[in-house]
């Protein structure tokens, strides 16, 4: 993963996930998508076509999970799509963040950038469950483990990459981190930050009957969450 690249999903996260728990509007977090969602496309493109091994591929070809997941929630948000296919998506990145945690702890021996990959890969799995299925009281929580990640699996580890020093973080310190997370997430779970003079740019049509078992809805972040029953204009957050 690059530095930059990381540095910056991590302040896209924070914007998601202050989405999620209503204190940002969709279209204004739309924009923010859009450009770090640019920044992860490009990047790899840029390493893929001057790698000269097969791993260097593989390390980074998982930075696209990160670039089309924020441009499908920038153009989203912006047009009013719902945000049911960036749920189902984000089922998909779930899946395969799974497969590079592994990858990257059996096969190159990095547990703590493995123990990263595995964290996304639960994150994205709540935000299939909001998005996609329509789990609505999964809401905050799924808002306070993203604004957490964004500092614990991005910003900070970010950070320590551009100074050199993230191949010194030993395994504990990123299982305390999980650790920690944990903990936290229980009271934050039952806090909700939502203004109601903030969470939508737009109005929002009234919603329809919910429909049995079978709804969609995933990973983007969705100031509402996502809800059961169809919803033509849900802001996505991821």
């Amino acid at each position: 993963m690059s530095s930059v690249g990381l540095t910056f999903v991590g302040a896209a996260l924070f914007v998601n996930g202050l989405l999620l728990l209503g204190r940002i509007d969709a279209k204004g977090a739309g924009v923010f998508n859009l450009f770090v969602g640019a920044l992860q496309t490009a990047i790899p493109f840029f390493l893929i076509a001057t790698a000269d091994t097969p791993d260097e591929i593989l390390g980074a070809a998982g930075i696209f999970l990160f670039g089309f997941t924020y441009l499908y929630v920038g153009i989203c948000n912006l047009a009013g799509y719902a945000s049911t296919g960036v749920g189902w998506y984000s089922l998909w990145v779930a899946v395969m963040a799974l497969g590079f945690g592994v990858v990257t702890i059996v096969r190159f021996d990095d547990t703590p950038t493995g123990l990263l990959w595995l964290q996304w890969s639960v994150l994205w799995t709540l935000f299939f469950l909001v998005l996609a299925l329509g789990r609505e009281r999964l809401t905050a929580l799924t808002g306070w483990f993203t604004l957490i990640l964004a500092f614990t699996t991005c910003t900070v580890p970010g950070f320590l990459l551009l100074l050199g020093e993230w191949g010194r973080v030993p395994t504990w310190a990123v299982l305390a981190s999980i650790a920690a997370t944990v903990v936290a997430l229980v009271p934050l779970s039952r806090v909700g930050l939502a203004d109601p003079a903030a969470s939508t740019s737009e109005p929002t049509e009234p919603l329809e009957p919910a429909e049995p078992a079978g709804a969609s809805g995933e990973p983007g972040v969705d100031a509402t969450g996502g809800i059961p029953g169809r919803r033509r204009t849900e802001p996505a957050a991821v």
